[in-house]
């Protein structure tokens, strides 16, 4: 039987329904309820056709493990049962393979997850796309920027403890292979009220904990901070601490996630200064003082805090002082300063501080987009992921929820209008025919807010720019005279009467019917906002400082460039920002995942239906539905369909030989399933109503049990049949097992009987023989002992009488010693005289001294001027002579020594004098080079006619030829190239073709720097403005880095009298064309011998890895 091949498909197994288009019947009690079921089995994504359905399920699930990312990888969008991973596989596969440009567009209320979806959408891509080592450098630095910006964006609210305030949309680009090539960041709209003021039970920006949990005291020191968080007025003391969340670990996190994005220290530490000066910022605090024309000013209560302020930013205190205290308004020639009362004060300071900050956050997506953007310019692919705020509808709601809401009726739109295209172009694609769906367009509250003309936001412009008094009064009477009879306008001081008793609309608001319900906007605060104010004094006080950073966030303060010209409005400028998002997203192919917060506790197991529905209706998800429903519910490849239901016709199972189209027709016309219910297109067949796929799933069930239940059967049978047989074969072995056994044991007994007859007949013969032998033995013994005694009798005899005859010489010749002795003493007594014992004194010591100079003569050391050893001094008289003799023995081993040189060895000992006073107990690699000769010529140009060519070119005396690896600028590797050193210029030349690529004169070197490990990786720095250095600083790695340098040094000083700088430093810059590079050396391994590994971490920093 051919073996079935079994695929997973979104209907197998399937908890309620996993399309919501597939739902039946239709209703919001239905999209709820299967919701709702679908959250309580952990399945928190659904589908709404091409739409993913998040719902945030407060707690970690075992579905984003390296298995689920294979498991959804290469796979189509509905193989398998819903999953985040399936949209970022499809989009993916989209843009490398069909070279579309995608976007991913997540939308949803605070809480609902969306920041974590990008950062699963982004880890998938990751994941799938290809390896190597700049590929994972780029991914590593986008994975990277999140923390970044979530410490400096995200903050704590009622809803969600890591809420996004800021809108974020980052275009990821790819190159054709679909690897990561770089990205660019967009933001919108920081809520920088957040800075100076927090509603209850929410907290300020993250940074501004984790600096003060995790900073060290030195740290906190520098930036004149302390850790206690009640000492600062802009940080809420209600929810300072949040469960689960450890502030100082984020600290620790994040400085560690910008050095991976490219941030030099000194960066980080101004924007960690540019932070502790916001928040001491909220420390200053002012008091009122009358002046003698009666107007009221503001004074600073105590000026500690404004001198560690000024103190940090570098800007002059009465400055600052100054501009905290007065306002000076500019119009044409004319200057008038004014007095600041309290009240006024307070809001200038308050202004300063979300100026500061929000322009601070734009430096940083400028400076994250700089590292990570993509270096090469070849044509790129492009994903974005866009990760922007929900509908809000709160209970006070104000210019910030306006606005917001206002993008979302943007994205609404360009939702509804991508769906129904795409929707259309894949209906004309098939050949089915279109039909026309009637659905709610949005444009008109759209109009209401944008138009450029009647429009709220152009209104509110107008109003910012009239001269006069204006107040939000007077602009909510202009929106009642303009847009009263506007359908989804309200106000009870409009014209239209059927408000006029509204009671739950307040005089002071106005209610806009958005797409996603109406909407009560309180109208406070809307001009202030909409202006968004710095003073010029305030601006110009920050251009003073001698902070580079802050100085760069205030360009307007500049004298030099004052512009009378009023700013562009905080409305205009996020209306703008909008068009571009719009027209961004309309270029690419659209890619949704709707998320949904299941609670506003934020704990898991917990389904608040009236919640959800609330979010189910402003999403527009039923319309949604809807929408794709209008024509046909489900659509699907022939071949797939015909290899899901192909066992319910007899006619294409278990094979279809013929085009799976016509195997599909055989299939329905054999299930007598209305014409009317599906449509062939040309690779897909259409299905108009879910109910009947749910009748071709139960078919299919109940026809897998009827196959399940053959297959058992089959599979019985043959088991038994396998069985008896077995059991057969195994009866015949074990009985043939046992016969030759039993054959074997009977052999075994006979065989052992045998031999133990034969053992006891042997053993009785060899007995026997034993016995006959030690006879013969006995009988031999008995002569040769006999004969042995008289021998030794005859011996003894004869050395007794030698022995007798020895005593008596020795008597005799004893006798005669000691006579001689005698007549020898007799005959010396007549000489002896007093002064014997001064001869024998001078007798003595001439023999010492001649044995001292005998035993000097064998232990003489070596002839090594470095040899240290001599010989110890045997009497304590002979100190100084031996003291002196040492000495004059080591003059005269080096005066032999040096007889030896040539002239050619003395120079090269001259250079390792001046090596050794260049690099000793300086540089690691040092002590190696001691060793070795320094030889200059290792590639003997001469004598290989390969460099015949170069040989030619260059006159002049070779005083190095080395082969040296020259580092690459732009990336870091490295390249082979001939390094040639003469009396007055550097050459490189080509080491295969030996075409010299550049020539430096002496006088252009500069210097020459170097690390202090022990690695052979150097810089030669050139005169600026030279000839030789329009590219820049070269950048080398040797193994001979010490001669090299040693001869270099020497050859300059001898050409140009001036010595040249070597710098030994682990960090240094060299000047790549226009740029200053700095150069780090970090340890790390090496792959390639004594070769540095050099990666190009961004386009300020080269790391250089050393053992």
């Amino acid at each position: 039987m051919a073996k079935m091949e079994v695929k997973t498909s979104l209907l197998d197994n399937m908890i309620g329904v996993g399309d919501m288009v597939l739902l039946e019947p239709l209703s919001e009690d239905s999209f709820i309820n299967n919701l709702k079921k679908r959250f309580d089995h952990n399945e928190i994504y659904t589908y709404i056709g091409s739409v993913v359905v998040s719902i945030n399920p407060y707690r970690q699930l075992p579905i984003y493990s390296p298995e689920k990312v294979e498991e959804y990888r290469n796979r189509n969008f509905y193989e398998l049962s819903p999953h985040i991973f399936a949209l970022s596989d499809e989009a993916y596969r989209s843009l490398r393979d069909q070279d579309k440009d995608q976007c991913i567009l997540i939308t949803g209320e605070s809480g609902a997850g969306k920041t974590e979806a990008s950062k699963l959408v982004m880890s998938y891509v990751a994941a799938v796309c290809g390896k190597g080592a700049e590929v994972n450098q780029v991914k590593e630095q986008l994975l990277q920027s999140n923390p970044v910006l979530e410490a400096f964006g995200n903050a704590k609210t009622v809803r969600n403890d890591n809420s996004s305030r800021f809108g974020k949309y980052m275009d990821i680009e790819f190159d054709f292979k679909g690897d990561p090539l770089g990205g660019v960041i967009s933001n919108y709209l920081l809520e920088k009220s957040r800075v100076v003021k927090q509603p209850r039970g929410e907290r300020n920006f993250h940074i501004f904990y984790q600096i003060l949990s995790g900073a060290s005291e030195d740290l906190l020191n520098k930036l004149k901070l302390e850790r206690d968080f009640s000492r600062y007025n802009y940080l809420s003391l209600d929810s300072a601490r949040v469960n689960g969340v450890d502030d100082a670990v984020n600290f620790r996190t994040v400085r560690n996630a910008m050095q991976i994005v490219g941030f030099m220290d000194h960066e980080t530490q101004s924007i960690l200064e540019v932070v502790a000066a916001v928040l001491k910022l909220g420390n200053i605090e002012f008091k009122p003082e009358s002046r003698v024309n009666g107007l009221d000013e503001s004074k600073i209560k105590d000026k500690n805090e404004l001198k560690e302020i000024c103190e940090l930013t570098g800007i002059d205190q009465s400055v600052l002082e100054r501009a905290f205290s007065f306002r000076t308004v500019e119009a044409k020639q004319e200057k008038v300063s004014t007095t600041l009362n309290v009240a006024q004060a307070y809001y200038a300071r308050d202004a300063l501080a979300k100026n500061l900050y929000s322009r601070l956050f734009s430096w940083l997506v400028t400076r994250i987009n700089e590292s990570i953007k993509a270096q090469t310019k070849v044509r790129k692919k492009v994903m974005g992921v866009l990760d922007i705020y929900g509908f809000e509808i709160f209970e006070d709601n104000s210019f910030e929820q306006f606005i917001i809401n206002y993008c979302n009726e943007k994205l609404q739109q360009i939702f509804i209008e991508l769906t129904l295209k795409e929707e259309q172009e894949e209906y004309i694609r098939e050949d089915i025919e279109w039909t026309h769906i009637e659905y709610f367009n949005n444009a008109i509250i759209c109009d209401l807010i944008e138009n450029n003309q009647t429009g709220i936001l152009a209104m509110l412009d107008e109003e910012c720019l009239r001269p006069g008094t204006v107040t939000d009064d007077t602009f909510l009477e202009k929106l009642n005279q303009i847009c009263a009879t506007h359908q989804h306008f309200e106000s009870r001081m409009s014209k239209c009467s059927r408000f006029l008793n509204d009671t739950s609309l307040p005089h002071s608001c106005f209610r806009i019917q958005h797409y996603a319900g109406k909407v009560m906007y309180q109208v406070e605060g809307f001009v202030d906002k909409n202006n968004d104010l710095l003073y010029r004094d305030l601006s110009q006080a920050m251009w003073k400082a001698n902070h580079s950073l802050i100085k760069a966030l205030f360009p307007e303060g500049n004298p030099a460039k004052i512009n009378l010209k009023r700013p562009p409005t905080a409305g205009s400028q996020f209306k703008a920002s909008v068009a571009t998002l719009m027209k961004n997203l309309q270029t690419k192919n659209p890619n949704y995942i709707r998320c949904i917060k299941p609670n506003d506790k934020k704990a898991a197991h917990i389904f608040n239906e009236a919640l959800v529905c609330h979010q189910v209706r402003y999403l527009g998800l039923l319309e949604n539905v809807r929408v794709r429903r209008a024509g046909y519910a489900f659509r699907q490849p022939y071949e797939l369909c015909l290899e899901r239901y192909k066992m319910l016709c007899k006619q294409t199972w278990p094979h279809w030989k013929g085009p799976a189209r016509a195997g599909v027709e055989v299939l329905f016309n054999e299930l007598e399933i209305p014409e009317e219910e599906y449509s062939f297109g040309r690779s897909k067949i259409f299905i108009r109503n879910p109910r009947t796929l749910f009748k071709l799933e139960d078919l299919r069930k109940q026809r897998l049990e009827d196959l399940a239940t053959l297959i058992q059967k089959i599979y019985r049978g043959w088991k038994c049949r396998t069985r008896f047989l077995l059991m057969k074969r195994s009866q015949i072995v074990i009985a043939s097992w046992y016969r030759r056994y039993a054959q074997q044991k009977k052999y075994q007994r006979i065989k052992s009987s045998a031999v133990v007859v034969q053992s006891y007949i042997r053993g009785w013969k060899a007995r026997k023989l034993l016995r006959e032998l030690k006879h013969q033995k006995r009988c031999k013994e008995a002569a040769t002992t006999i004969a042995a005694y008289w021998h030794g009798t005859q011996a003894r005899r004869e050395l007794k009488r030698l022995k007798e005859e020895a005593r008596r010489k020795h008597a005799v010749a004893v006798i005669w010693a000691y006579w001689l002795g005698l007549k020898v003493r007799r005959e010396y007594r007549k000489f002896f005289r007093a002064n014997a014992g001064r001869k024998i004194y001078e007798f003595t010591l001439q023999k010492i001294m001649q044995k001292y100079f005998l035993e000097m003569k064998n232990k003489v050391p070596s002839l090594s001027p470095i040899d240290k050893n001599w010989p110890a001094r045997p009497y304590l008289f002979l100190d100084s002579t031996h003291k002196e003799l040492k000495r004059i023995f080591h003059l005269w081993r080096c005066k032999k020594y040096r007889d030896q040189f040539t002239d050619q060895q003395k120079l090269i000992y001259e250079e390792k004098l001046e090596a050794s006073e260049l690099f000793k107990d300086k540089k690691a690699l040092y002590p190696a080079s001691v060793g070795q000769p320094f030889h200059g010529a290792y590639l003997e140009i001469s004598k290989n006619p390969k460099y015949k060519k170069l040989k030619d070119a260059v006159e002049e005396k070779i005083i190095i030829a080395e082969v040296v690896n020259k580092i690459n600028r732009a990336n870091g590797k490295c390249a082979s190239r001939i390094f040639l050193l003469t009396k007055n210029n550097v050459l490189l030349a080509d080491q295969k073709s030996g075409h010299i690529k550049s020539e430096v004169p002496l006088g252009d070197v500069t210097k020459v720097s170097m690390s202090s490990q022990n690695d052979g990786f150097f810089a030669v720095h050139l005169k600026e403005g030279s000839g030789a250095a329009g590219k820049g600083d070269f950048l080398f790695s040797s193994d001979h880095l010490i001669e090299m340098a040693t001869k270099l040094y020497r050859t300059t000083f001898s050409q140009t009298k001036q010595k040249l700088n070597i710098e030994i430093s682990d960090e240094f810059l060299v000047q790549f064309r226009q740029d200053k590079v700095c150069v780090k050396f970090i340890q790390g391994n090496q792959k390639n011998g004594n070769i540095p590994a050099c990666k190009r971490k961004n386009n300020r920093l080269l790391e250089v890895a050393v053992p």
